[in-house]
């Protein structure tokens, strides 16, 4: 996906590549097409992307995942933006998200925005392990937000999902944890139940069709897992402390 990713940033005047130590094919596509390649541990996302921002030449940052495009219009809008002082210190951008080849528009990724497009001094992520975003209050004003949306291929299949789903479940009790969140049956059961009927019945999944029907139940096993993993710490201290 390296490839595509790059290739839609081609107007950059620095495309920079920070690469986790990979073993497929990944710095042959890097150094190929871009600028500069870079090498850092990978910790979780926002550890990953924070060592990355300070290392870009230029003032203005546009980051994305690799699994992420700029359309033709995104890159005009931003051309634009930056062709003179902008307004705001950092800018939002709409995900128009695909699953198993089809446009998701409703459900849980329905209004999915990041924000993407900042100052490189001004723009920090949040220390999280999971679902990170930049701290609006680092940015010193409110964001702005772009009219057009960046493309997302979120997913290229279930074994793709659930590879994720073990990481972050993982990263996501961890920071369950640190808030002093607790895991029992009681959160296990209502966080996974809650999951699903607000991805398929609130936010409209079932719109969707059957790929609305999967995602609902992802997110549902999502809830289930990172409150598993979170009663598992628990259990592990308790033993650990005995």
């Amino acid at each position: 996906m390296l490839a595509d990713c790059l290739a839609s940033v081609s107007f950059a005047n620095e495309i920079l590549v920070v690469d986790s130590f990979s073993t497929d094919r990944t710095l042959e596509i890097a150094r190929r097409m871009a600028t500069k390649v870079l090498h850092h541990e990978y910790l979780n996302p926002a550890a990953q992307k924070n060592w990355a921002i300070p290392q870009a030449s230029h003032p203005w940052v546009l980051l994305l995942d690799a699994d992420e495009r700029v359309t033709p219009e995104l890159r005009a809008e931003v051309q634009q933006i930056l062709s003179s002082p902008p307004p705001f210190n950092g800018y939002w951008i709409r995900r128009r998200n695909y699953f198993l080849g089809k446009e998701i528009r409703h459900g849980a990724w329905k209004n999915d925005k990041v924000l993407r497009l900042f100052q490189r001094d001004k723009g920090r992520y949040q220390e999280k392990q999971v679902h990170e975003e930049i701290g609006l209050t680092s940015l010193g004003t409110p964001a702005g937000i772009c009219r057009h949306p960046l493309v997302h291929y979120s997913y290229r299949s279930l074994d793709d999902y659930l590879r994720k789903l073990s990481r972050y479940s993982e990263w996501g009790a961890r920071d369950a944890a640190a808030q002093g969140r607790r895991g029992s049956a009681l959160q296990i059961g209502c966080h996974s139940m809650a999951h699903f009927f607000k991805s398929y019945f609130l936010k409209q999944g079932f719109r969707d069709g059957t790929e609305g029907l999967i995602i609902a139940f992802m997110e549902a096993y999502y809830g289930f897992f990172k409150y598993a993993r979170l009663y598992e710490m628990q259990r592990r201290r308790y033993a650990a402390e005995k």
